[in-house]
């Protein structure tokens, strides 16, 4: 199986690692991988690999029995046993780790003022979409939300992944915050994403190491999809403020 460096520390941007199989259309295998593969409504990482005075564009991913990084079209593939160096978009993954921790904190932020689970989501770096069971949204909404998220980015909570077994993950009442759905039911351990003092949820993605490094979240539309749902539009200002020392 490929370790999955994006799970240990989502700051790793380049690292050495061998080819353990490879295809020019099915993919490559890693033993050892940054690319986040995609999940949970985040998309997948972008980068290169490099070897042999050859570069490798890695456009898209494949979860199957492995991780499979897709190479862009026509671009040469490292053989099996090749020792290569992965390297990151850095821009890409950095802005959709603000983009997927600034979701949490909005979830968080309406499942605690409003009690409302989410029915669906997508994001894109830099701005993304979050559906919610929401019938009635209260006159002033859009900007009272807005608020209220950006004190939790100000506040400058932690967040923290763990992974736990399977038993202890499901005793956390707040465990999924999506409307008819569970953590996948053969995974005998759950990573878990801690806002801590807003937010628990079982959660595989990539994401920054306190709210603060969100920057601040902009409430662009807040639309009626149905009866019983709303969908909330964001964007994640450019400008980080700086964490406060702890």
């Amino acid at each position: 199986m490929t370790e999955r460096l994006d799970w240990i520390d989502p700051r790793v941007r380049e690292w050495d690692c061998t080819v353990l199989w490879s295809d020019p259309e099915a993919g490559i295998v890693l033993d050892r991988s940054a690319f986040y593969p995609g999940g949970g409504g985040q998309p997948p990482d972008h980068g290169v690999l490099l070897w042999e005075g050859v570069q490798t564009r890695i456009v898209d991913t494949r979860k199957g029995d492995e991780q499979y990084l897709i190479p862009a079209p026509g671009d040469p593939v490292p053989a099996a046993g090749t020792t290569v160096r992965g390297a990151i978009d850095d821009a890409r993954r950095s802005s959709l780790m603000r983009t997927h921790s600034g979701l949490h904190i909005l979830c968080g932020t309406v499942f605690r003022d409003f009690g409302a689970l989410v029915t669906g989501g997508n994001m894109q770096p830099g701005e993304a979409r979050m559906d919610f069971n929401l019938p009635e949204v209260p006159p002033g909404f859009k900007q009272a939300l807005e608020d209220a998220v950006n004190a939790e980015i100000v506040a400058d909570r932690k967040i923290v992944a763990r992974v736990l077994p399977r038993a202890e993950a499901l005793e956390i009442p707040t465990l999924v915050r999506t409307q008819d759905a569970l953590p996948p039911l053969d995974h005998p351990e759950i990573r878990v994403i801690d806002i801590v003092g807003l937010d628990v949820q079982a959660d595989g993605g990539t994401h920054v190491a306190s709210t603060a490094q969100v920057g601040r979240v902009e409430v662009v539309k807040v639309e009626s999809k149905g009866r019983q749902n709303r969908r909330v539009r964001i964007r994640i200002a450019d400008q980080v403020p700086p964490a406060r020392s702890r």
